[in-house]
């Protein structure tokens, strides 16, 4: 007996050869922890009739729940909207025309045309961001003039995000688009095709190895376009966000954890290092400032370091605009330590059981928790905090300890962002050795004692 597969001939002489065959087709195709099969077990209470569903409707659908999804079911198109984000999803085909980014989304009812404008870009609560994102304009309903003619098709769903907004800081790159990009798209299993709005070529660069095990096309800039008219199976305007620096299995398609994005990005940048006990000698990244929130004793901080039997890499910011390289350097670390900022992001790719060190300066203890020390444990970090004393920060020589920065701190926030960023962010620090030395100690005794879990 011969049967053709993917072009070829296979020779299926007895019946127990075809059935393993087919059965190793069958578990590529469908047997991994976020497959179609998978997915609709998770669907218990629907009724799916398997040999009519559509792999890409089926996909986005998945993106959706509770009314969005009775609308996406009773005419292809439904949008949300919270806080942070806009989402827009389309089962049916679509078409982009890139010169004005206008999605133009058909509809089988007579409903009448109706136009929203999303800005594609996980922020959407900070107006400072949003004004450098570009809204796309979305099309839906009966056309009352027929929308232009497709002068390329594609067969795989389009993604529409923004590469600007707050992009230039680590933390807003793996915020606002890096993490959602994962959350929206991860299940479709790279068969999608990202539109980015707003393209910055130097970001795109940089995060080349996220996008290219994301989606298997090479990414699109409407922006250099020349007003042609892009027509895609279907579309999703939008990413969804969860939290800082944070994925809500529960809430995704597949249930991918922080676990799983670690993994992800561990592929992604062939990190070889899986746990902190596979490091011989500890090794220690400081993250070295150099405009606000800097160390002012650093070189006494790394002597000390050194005597306690670190190893240390001293890191500055432009390490970092390297990822490709800099993503390995993390993960061969113990302990990251620095002060609360942007460079603390870099936690996502150190070895389970490392330990991330934050010095927290005057009047950062919320923000320092909830940007980096809350996701730390999601992330299977270890998280430390050094809270410093008003001795210890800059705005004890330049104001004083009876000034209101110290005695009234809540009559300065109350002024506004910009007032408190002038003074608590902007504050340098210098650190009581002795004080900071059992800190060090605590991390050092946590890796030397950690075993992986098996």
């Amino acid at each position: 007996m011969m049967e053709k597969e993917s072009g070829r001939l296979v020779n299926c002489a007895t019946l127990p050869i075809c059935l393993v065959l087919i059965s190793l087709v069958y578990a590529t195709f469908f047997h991994s922890n976020d497959t179609i099969l998978e997915s609709w077990g998770n669907l218990s209470s629907e009724k799916i009739n398997i040999d009519a569903v559509d792999p890409q409707e089926f996909l986005l659908r998945r993106l959706v729940r509770g009314d969005d999804r009775v609308q996406l079911d009773s005419n292809g198109f439904s949008c949300r909207a919270d806080v942070h984000t806009q989402v827009c999803v389309a089962n049916k085909p679509v078409r982009i025309y890139y010169k004005g980014l206008t999605v133009y989304v058909p509809s089988d009812s007579d409903q009448p045309q109706v136009k929203r404008i999303v800005k594609p870009y996980a922020r959407l609560e900070d107006e400072t961001a949003m004004k450098r994102v570009s809204p796309v304009q979305i099309l839906h309903g009966k056309n009352t003039i027929d929308p232009p003619a497709c002068n390329f098709t594609h067969n795989v769903t389009a993604v529409v995000f923004s590469s600007k907004g707050f992009t230039g800081n680590v933390f807003h790159e793996f915020n606002e688009i890096i993490i959602p990009l994962f959350i929206t798209t991860r299940h479709f299993r790279s068969r999608v095709r990202f539109v980015i709005t707003d393209f910055e070529l130097w970001w795109v660069q940089k995060y080349n190895r996220c996008l290219s095990h994301l989606s298997a096309y090479e990414v699109i800039n409407p922006g250099t376009d020349d007003g042609s008219v892009h027509c895609f199976p279907g579309a999703v305007i939008g990413l969804t966000y969860h939290d800082n620096l944070a994925l809500n299995s529960t809430d995704i398609p597949g249930g991918y954890s922080m676990f799983d994005f670690k993994q992800f990005l561990k592929e992604s940048y062939n990190l070889k290092i899986n746990h902190v006990s596979e490091i011989q000698k500890p090794m220690l990244m400081l993250i070295s400032r150099r405009k606000t929130r800097r160390f002012l004793n650093e070189d006494k901080m790394v002597e000390m370091i050194m005597e306690l039997g670190f190893q240390i890499t001293r890191v500055e910011p432009e390490w970092m605009y390297n990822l490709d390289e800099f993503a390995e350097v993390v993960n061969s670390c113990s302990v990251m330590l620095g002060a609360h900022g942007a460079g603390l992001t870099n936690e996502i790719f150190l070895p389970t059981g490392a330990v991330m060190v934050q010095v927290v300066p005057l009047q950062n203890e919320w923000v320092a928790t909830t940007y980096y020390g809350g996701p730390a444990k999601e992330m299977g970090v270890r998280y430390l905090e050094y809270k410093i004393e008003p001795e210890e920060s800059s705005l004890f020589d330049t104001y004083g300890k009876d000034h209101p920065v110290f005695t009234d701190p809540k009559s300065i926030i109350s002024k506004g962002y910009n007032a408190f960023r002038s003074v608590y962010l902007d504050q340098d620090l210098k650190i009581n050795l002795e004080r900071f030395k059992k800190t060090l100690i605590e991390a050092k005794q946590i890796v030397e004692s950690s075993t992986p879990i098996n």
